[in-house]
């Protein structure tokens, strides 16, 4: 099973909102350059809400072709119907991917049973191994613990993205499930934390442009040299918070643009950062690279 720093990776898009593939490619390289552990591709940062299948699948086997096996990929492949869901993560499976992030149902607020039976039918169409992705604010469907234990009983369920920000609660799901079911933090903010109640690494929008820092934080943590990780943690502190502070990944994909990294591109129903924004992630980002 992967540790350490996995990157939510942006989709890179030209000013039209078309996708920007030889963007995509550099920013493959550089987190392959740069430690970082795995790559998230078409997940929440990777807008894969306004991507279409094609795209979204696109998106995943371009990813794989890049990587050409220097990095494990990690597909999102979740979706409100489980049989979109399904074909995603068959689709993630047949590309190559390594795994597969399975978000809960967004919109529909199906119940722990129908969460229950969404992820047994995801799983239980491929052999890939799937990452659980639970974010309850974003989603308005929230996992409980109760239904990740039960779910970690499936073979190749295997683990989970916490995204809740809620560190005693994650660190009690560390406590209840099986050896080998790995809890990875879903929030750069609390991520350290989680890790040090027994998390795996953490799936970080912050690597978008923290990529060395991320994983070397990780790192230390995973060998519980805690002091030195705490120092990354504190410098990546203020960018943590910043890069929220309109719905992701509106100030990542502006704060990677700032930095040459990508063009500012974002599809609708997403907007471009309100520059009220600009001035506070500016200054944190010159006091973070000076």
């Amino acid at each position: 099973m992967i540790t350490g720093s996995i990157v939510a990776l942006v989709t890179p898009m030209h000013p039209d909102g078309g996708i920007d593939w030889p963007a995509l490619g550099r920013l493959i390289e550089y987190h392959i350059e740069s430690g970082t552990a795995a790559l998230g591709v078409a997940g929440t940062t990777g807008e894969s809400p306004t991507l279409t299948v094609p795209e979204h699948c696109e998106v995943i086997r371009f990813a794989v072709e890049q990587a050409g096996g220097r990095i494990p990929i990690v597909a999102g492949t979740g979706g409100n119907s489980t049989h979109e869901a399904v074909e995603l993560t068959v689709a993630a499976a047949e590309a190559g991917a390594d795994y597969s992030l399975s978000v809960t149902p967004y919109y529909n607020k199906p119940t722990q049973q129908g969460l229950i039976e969404h992820f047994k039918a995801v799983a239980g169409a491929v052999n890939l191994p799937v990452i659980l992705y639970n974010v309850p604010g974003r989603t308005g469907c929230d996992l409980v613990n109760e239904t990740v234990i039960r779910l970690s009983q499936i073979d190749n369920i295997v683990a989970i993205k916490d995204a809740t920000g809620e560190v005693e609660r994650g660190a009690a799901l560390i406590e209840a499930v099986p050896d080998g079911f790995s809890v990875f933090s879903g929030d750069d903010a609390t991520a350290l934390e989680l890790m040090r109640r027994g998390g795996k690494g953490n799936v970080s929008v912050t690597a978008n442009i923290a990529a060395v820092d991320m994983a070397t934080m990780c790192n230390l943590a995973l060998a519980n040299e805690w002091e030195a990780a705490m120092e990354i943690d504190a410098r990546l502190s203020r960018l943590n918070h910043l890069l929220f502070s309109e719905t992701n990944p509106i100030p990542v994909k502006w704060a990677m643009a700032r930095r040459g990294m990508i063009q500012e591109g974002i599809r609708l129903p997403l907007t471009p950062m309100s520059e009220e924004c600009y001035a506070p992630l500016e200054q944190a980002m010159e006091t973070y690279f000076a």
